[in-house]
């Protein structure tokens, strides 16, 4: 897989508060098949779609806000 496959997104995230809201977060993306996350920190997250693993675009982006929303929180895309 070459890196032209991977597109990074980032999501506000409404609620996040401290080191604990991070943690439970960066869970969700990271048991989220296809999603690399890069970094999450109070009130953001960043990750790549892996092309390989996972669609790419508005559907990665629906399947990390769902993650995201069953951890317990609101995001949207970053604009």
């Amino acid at each position: 897989m070459g890196d032209s496959n991977m597109a990074e997104y980032t999501l506000l995230i409404d609620g996040m508060h401290c080191g604990a809201c991070v943690a439970r977060v960066g869970k969700a993306l990271q048991s989220t098949p296809g999603i690399v996350v890069n970094e999450v920190r109070v009130g953001a997250a960043r990750f790549t779609s892996d092309g390989d693993a996972a669609p790419v675009g508005q559907a990665v982006v629906d399947q990390a806000i769902g993650a995201i929303a069953k951890a317990g929180y609101t995001a949207h895309l970053e604009q």
